[in-house]
């Protein structure tokens, strides 16, 4: 449990030397989204952002993962103060996290609710444990997911899910998520698997991981063609790179697989 902060960023190194970041929720007993725990992760996420490591974890401490926003924060809002609270999370939280320039993993071990489930989303891959369950349950209070849930929720798994998912206000278990293409995995043991994905992503070709994310950004914005129209400059610019002189180098004397990175 954090002593001082809702959450807790810390970073350390991989056996190759890479870093890993890896954001904790530790605000017992539930990690509710309230404000302390908001400002809190913005300001671990402008940390990562001022500077990136070669990969990022989020995850949480205790029973659960959350059980979603303290309700305190929407009361007696206006509707420009409503709408100001959303303008403020997707531009602290949610396309911070986006715009990364290394690989983000979420990993979920329990119950993963509303704003936590909402920012997993935002996450390049989401690693889960069987009794892990999802929901997005904003209608208890009359409301609608406004992190940007709804939408990426359907860019998983299709819009006629992300309805269901969002009307009905149920819980959905691991094994649902993955089977709709939601979560990337569902792991027994999910500390060694997120250890072990981390490790490998840190350790591979940090540069080309970043502009794979943007290719498919320029995709979720303009479709095929303006990621089409993007590829070549953002994918050019990696010939100048260390790491892929230093691959290409290292396939042609020793053969494929045996090049290490630096993320340079």
């Amino acid at each position: 449990m954090s002593e001082t902060n809702p959450t807790r960023l810390t970073r350390e190194f991989t056996a190759a030397g890479a870093e890993i970041a890896t954001i904790t929720l530790a605000h017992p007993p539930l990690n509710l989204f309230d404000r302390a725990l908001m400002d809190s992760l913005i300001a671990d996420i402008a940390a990562v952002s001022k500077q990136p490591p070669r990969a990022v974890l989020i995850k949480a401490e205790g029973k659960v993962v959350s059980g979603g926003v303290d309700v305190n924060v929407f009361d007696g809002l206006s509707v420009e103060q409503g709408a100001q609270l959303w303008r403020d999370l997707f531009g602290q939280i949610i396309h911070p996290l986006e715009a990364l320039p290394c690989p983000v993993v979420f990993a979920a071990h329990g119950l993963t609710l509303t704003a936590a489930f909402e920012i997993s989303l935002a996450c390049d891959i989401i690693l889960a444990a069987p009794k892990a369950k999802f929901g997005l349950v904003e209608t208890v209070v009359g409301l609608t997911p406004s992190m940007g849930g709804p939408q990426r929720l359907a860019e998983r798994a299709g819009s006629g899910r992300a309805r269901e998912f969002v009307m009905t206000g149920d819980l959905y278990d691991a094994a649902t998520m993955a089977e709709w293409g939601v979560v990337n995995a569902v792991h027994e043991d999910l500390e060694s698997a997120t250890t072990a994905l981390l490790t490998r992503l840190a350790e591979g070709p940090t540069r080309a991981h970043a502009a794979t994310k943007q290719i498919i950004e320029a995709w979720r914005s303009g479709g095929v063609a303006h990621a089409d129209s993007v590829t070549p400059e953002v994918s050019g610019e990696l010939f100048a790179t260390a790491d892929l002189r230093g691959a290409v180098r290292s396939f042609l004397e020793v053969g494929p697989g045996k090049a290490t990175y630096r993320g340079e």
